[in-house]
């Protein structure tokens, strides 16, 4: 994955911002076409590295297989945080002076019902999807319902709906209206963590993986950004941005690390507590 020296970015359209402030969510068709057989030999290698599943043991086809900090582990993945087609949309998306706040690799397995990764806490924050197979309505594909990023409105009604669909709505989870973004390996699906999305009739080991990143924090919330950072101790990882990352990243990359980098104390606090108490890193989902 290696680039020219900061090459420029490839920034989004004018009408592809608007088309994401209003709906929440991006998808771009054969943009890292080029980098898929890298993209999925490093997949898998990290995966191989770490004993091919959750809790270091081999996926089992029964539960979704997840793993933290993944791109981080690879010093070439790491790079895709310096291509210029990723920093192009987190700029575009974001601003130039992004925050990355880390990735997770998956083997995801049937169905995952709707939900949200975050709420409003007045900072953007966004996931870039990676999808390593080719995926439809009919076999995993990401689902989203446009719009429901936005607070008050539409998404006021929709709170408390997918708890028992069947029972709020007269349909179930799969049959919920939405749009199934059909997508093949070398596609982007960019998306507002408020964004309700949800995934059906998945096979048992399908591949994704993403990188996480917000707007730059003002200096009178860093209190806040620490806990938010702080809840990734259920993981129980060592620091924001892993060791390979910290290593490898050009100058032009630590901007982007330099907040999750300098506020992740609180974080190795919540980390040793739990350490002490022999709590096991979260379960997988």
């Amino acid at each position: 994955m290696q680039t020219m020296t900061n090459p420029p970015d490839q920034l989004l359209s004018d009408a592809q911002k608007r088309f994401f402030a209003t709906f929440g969510y991006l998808h771009l068709p054969g943009i890292l076409a080029d980098l898929i057989p890298e993209v999925i030999a490093g997949f898998e290698r990290i995966w191989a590295a770490h004993g091919g599943g959750h809790d270091g043991k081999p996926h089992d086809g029964q539960a979704r297989s997840c793993l933290p900090q993944f791109l981080e582990l690879d010093p070439q993945m790491c790079m895709l945080l310096d291509d210029a087609r990723i920093r192009g949309l987190l700029v575009s998306l974001l601003g130039e002076d992004f925050q990355y706040m880390g990735s997770d690799g998956n083997y995801y397995v049937g169905d995952t019902g709707w939900h949200q990764d975050g709420g409003d806490i007045g900072i953007t924050q966004i996931k870039i999807a990676f999808y390593l197979d080719p995926l439809d309505a009919g076999n995993g594909a990401l689902r989203v319902i446009p719009g429901s990023h936005l607070p008050g409105g539409f998404d006021d009604q929709l709170k408390g709906k997918f708890k028992d669909s069947v029972e709020s709505l007269g349909v179930t989870g799969s049959q919920v209206p939405a749009v199934a973004l059909a997508t093949v390996p070398g596609d982007l699906a960019v998306f507002d963590h408020r964004l309700r999305h949800s995934s059906w009739n998945g096979s048992k080991r399908r591949r994704m993986f993403t990188m996480n990143s917000c707007g730059r924090w003002p200096d009178h919330r860093l209190g806040d950004l620490q806990e938010y950072i702080a809840g990734g101790a259920r993981f129980l990882v060592d620091s924001a941005i892993a060791p390979t990352m910290r290593e490898v990243a050009t100058p032009r990359m630590r901007r982007h690390l330099e907040q999750a980098m300098n506020n992740d104390g609180l974080m190795r606090q919540r980390v040793a507590e739990l350490r002490a108490k022999g709590t096991q890193a979260a379960a997988r989902g």
